[in-house]
């Protein structure tokens, strides 16, 4: 019932559809136009051709936005997969350490054998010696009394 609306004056005027229908047929074409911009028809056409403008740059931008995320996403996946990447290599760096430090354990605990051992054995070449140097004062002193007895004899025989 109520089309549209003007403002005249400062005022809103109301018009009823069959009001203007009424006043469209008694004009003429020429003043057609006229009407229109009284009535603000072409006013109201620049407004929605203005709007539509707006409206296909909020799509644009929009779209740009859409374009933008999917980017960001896109590198977001990539920086993912390459940290990813980056933590499995740094899992296989610590797991090769640990089994370095194991393995410089079983090297320590070796050596630590292996000096215990060369320990005993210096211990043993010490006793050996000592032995040795035993039996080398006995073989002496048997030695001496041989000689001792040797001479003895041939002091004896002369």
């Amino acid at each position: 019932m109520f089309d549209k609306f003007r403002e005249s004056e400062g005022e809103m005027v109301e018009e009823r559809r069959e009001e203007n229908i009424n006043a469209e047929e008694s004009i003429e074409s020429t003043s057609s136009v006229e009407s229109r911009s009284e009535i603000g028809i072409g006013e109201l056409i620049g407004k929605r051709a203005k709007l539509e403008e707006a409206i296909d740059y909020v799509g644009l931008m929009i779209k740009n936005l859409r374009d933008n995320r999917t980017l960001l996403e896109k590198d977001i996946e990539e920086e993912s997969v390459d940290i990813k990447n980056l933590k499995e290599k740094l899992q296989k760096v610590s797991e090769y350490i640990e089994e370095e430090n194991r393995g410089i354990a079983d090297l320590s605990i070796k050596r630590k054998q292996v000096e215990d051992e060369a320990d005993q054995v210096g211990t043993i070449i010490n006793t050996l010696r000592d032995r040795l140097s035993g039996i080398d004062r006995i073989i002496g002193d048997e030695g001496s009394r041989v000689k001792r007895m040797k001479e003895s004899r041939d002091s004896l025989e002369d």
